[in-house]
């Protein structure tokens, strides 16, 4: 693994990784789901007391340890994140000039967003974009996701645009939150595919429940953009 024992603090509860079969939480945490992605990737979904109502946390994986931690509200807003292989923070503004609403696009079947998120470590940056159902569902081992549509443009502080994406990803209605798929990033380097739709959902009790150790799709070459697949709403 990266590290013998992660201990990571994110404006809150710490997540340590050790050396056994499962992601330890801290005191007054709770995992409800573990997630493993087609793209060597897996992640784990809590709560923690003390959240305010509806916040939810994620942590995610590879074949080398930990990559992410991320904080989300009930909207699925990103409230806050640590990319590890970066080394950089992000925490939402406190008054976005769009806030995202999953309850939005649940309702209208379409969602627009323009907010910011601030950063000692690589300054703010701006985030412009639209959500869209498709209309259409599909079941994933025995879940059903409703698919989206999404478009979504980041900017630097000076205006300059950092990276584009465009695709496809899911969201859960009862979990409230959105689920990778599939598309393309565009940076000044040139347009990459993404591609990191789950392929198991595991649950408490279940084998593989909060397993440090992604299954799929490992081994293979990942793009330069992987780095992105984490700068969506269900990376966070």
């Amino acid at each position: 693994m990266r590290y013998a024992v992660i201990l990571i603090c994110l404006a809150g509860p710490a997540v340590a990784q050790s050396g056994g079969s499962t992601v330890e939480l801290p005191t007054g945490c709770n995992a409800y789901l573990t997630v493993q992605s087609e793209s060597c990737s897996v992640d784990h979904h809590f709560t923690c007391e003390g959240d305010p109502a509806g916040h939810q946390r994620r942590v995610s994986m590879d074949e080398q340890g930990l990559t992410y931690v991320g904080e989300i509200d009930a909207e699925t807003q990103w409230i806050s994140s640590f990319q590890v292989l970066s080394g950089h923070r992000e925490r939402l503004e406190s008054d976005p000039a769009e806030p995202a609403s999953l309850s939005d696009l649940i309702e209208y079947g379409v969602d627009d967003y323009d907010f910011r998120t601030l950063s000692s470590e690589i300054g703010d940056t701006r985030y412009v974009g639209q959500d869209t159902l498709t209309g259409r569902q599909i079941t994933i081992d025995g879940v059903t996701l409703d698919e989206t549509t999404y478009d979504i443009t980041a900017y630097d502080e000076a205006g300059n645009e950092i990276w584009s994406a465009q695709g496809n990803e899911f969201i859960s209605r009862d979990w409230r939150m959105f689920i990778s798929g599939t598309g393309t990033v565009t940076t000044p380097n040139g347009s990459f595919e993404r591609a990191n739709r789950p392929v198991e959902f595991i649950f408490p009790g279940e084998p593989g429940f909060l397993s440090p150790n992604p299954k799929h799709g490992c081994g293979v070459a990942i793009s330069s953009a992987d780095f992105l697949k984490e700068n969506h709403h269900d990376h966070l």
